[in-house]
C-alpha cells in the first residue's frame, strides 16, 4: 500500500511546480514495445546469436512515432540497460516531450527491461523485481517483474500504472504458453490486491502480453466481469479499424499481443473513441510492435 502524503504537502507542491487545480482535459496514456533498445552482446554459453545493438536509424524513427503520439505518460517494455534508458530520455528530452520522473525495472531479464517516462511525479513505486511461482516442480520467476507506479496528476487526482511484459512465445523447455499463464496467474494476483483493498483506484494495466484474447492468458489478466477487480480490455484500434499490434515476419503474421486494460473505476473515464493502435508511416522501422494508447478525461468525483 502507498503511503500518501498528506494534503497540505501535496497542495504546497502543486503550488510549487505551478500546477492547476483541476485535473488536466485529457491525459494520453501510451504502451510500446521499442524492439530492443539494448547494448550489443556476443553470444553466452549454448547460445547461438549475440544482441545487437538498436540502429540509430531505428531510434530516430522511434522517437519520431513517440513524438507523434505526445504521451503523458509512456511505459516501454525492451529497454536495455540503465544506460540505453538514460540516452533513451535524453532523446525524448530533445524531441521537446517534457517527461520529468521516471521507473526502470531490474528483473530476472538481465538484457530486456520495463521502464516508464511520466510528466506527472510519481509519489509511489511499487514495482516487483522478485515475482515467483511454481510450475513442473520448479521454481520460477517472471522474467521482467512488474512495473508499478503511481503518478499525481494534481493534488485531488492519482493514476496507477502496471507495466508487464509476458514470455515470448519462443519456444521453451517448461512449455512457453504455460510459462506465460502462470506468469499471467500472478499479474491476477497482484491486481486482484490492489483492487480488493480499494476497488476506486484508476488502475492502467498495460505491455505486451505475447498472446492472443482466445487464450488462458487474456482470461487471467482481465478477470470475472462485473467483479470489482475485473480489468477492461480497451478496444483500441488504427484509422483503418485494424487491431494489430506486432507483425512476425517469419511466419507472415499479424496478431494483437499488446493491451490496455483498466479498472471499473477508471473505465468510466477512458475516451474509448480515443483508444488507438499506431499507424504512422514509420511504425515498421521504429520496431516490430505498433504503439497502443489512449485518452483518459478525469471526471470531478468530488
Amino acid at each position: 500500500m502507498m503511503n500518501p502524503r498528506p494534503r497540505a504537502a501535496l497542495a504546497a507542491f502543486f503550488l510549487f511546480h505551478g500546477a492547476l487545480a483541476a485535473a488536466p482535459s485529457e491525459i494520453v496514456v501510451c504502451h510500446y514495445n521499442v524492439r530492443n533498445y539494448v547494448d550489443a552482446k556476443p553470444a553466452g554459453p549454448g547460445q547461438k546469436y549475440g544482441t545487437k545493438a538498436k540502429p540509430p536509424a531505428e531510434i530516430a524513427a522511434l522517437v519520431q512515432v513517440i513524438k507523434e503520439i505526445n504521451p503523458d505518460i509512456l511505459g516501454v517494455c525492451e529497454m536495455g540497460s540503465p544506460a540505453q534508458f538514460e540516452d533513451f530520455k535524453q532523446r525524448l528530452a530533445a524531441a521537446g516531450l517534457g517527461h520529468t520522473d521516471f521507473e526502470y525495472v531490474q528483473a530476472a531479464d538481465e538484457d530486456r527491461h520495463l521502464a516508464l517516462v511520466s510528466r506527472f511525479p510519481i509519489v509511489a513505486r511499487n514495482s516487483r523485481t522478485e515475482v515467483a511461482y511454481e510450475v513442473n516442480g520448479m521454481v520460477e520467476k517472471v522474467k521482467r517483474g512488474f512495473l508499478d507506479v503511481t503518478v499525481q496528476v494534481n493534488s485531488a487526482y492519482q493514476l496507477r500504472l502496471i507495466g508487464v511484459h509476458l514470455k515470448s512465445k519462443l519456444p521453451t523447455p517448461g512449455g512457453e504458453a504455460l510459462i506465460r499463464r502462470h506468469e499471467a496467474m500472478e499479474l491476477r494476483k497482484h491486481l486482484d490486491k490492489i483492487l480488493t483493498a480499494a476497488p476506486q483506484t484508476n488502475l492502467v494495466c498495460y505491455g505486451d502480453f505475447n498472446d492472443s484474447k482466445d487464450q488462458p492468458m487474456f482470461q487471467e489478466v482481465s478477470g470475472v466481469r462485473g467483479t470489482p477487480s475485473y480489468m477492461d480490455d480497451l478496444p483500441a484500434k488504427d484509422p483503418l479499424g485494424d487491431k494489430w499490434t506486432h507483425y512476425w515476419p517469419v511466419a507472415d503474421e499479424y496478431a494483437r499481443i499488446d493491451y490496455l486494460f483498466v479498472s471499473p473505476a477508471l473505465a468510466r473515464e477512458v475516451a474509448k473513441d480515443k483508444s488507438r493502435v499506431y499507424r504512422g508511416e514509420g511504425w515498421a522501422k521504429a520496431s516490430d510492435h505498433r504503439a497502443v494508447y489512449t485518452s483518459i478525461i478525469p471526471l470531478d468525483r468530488k
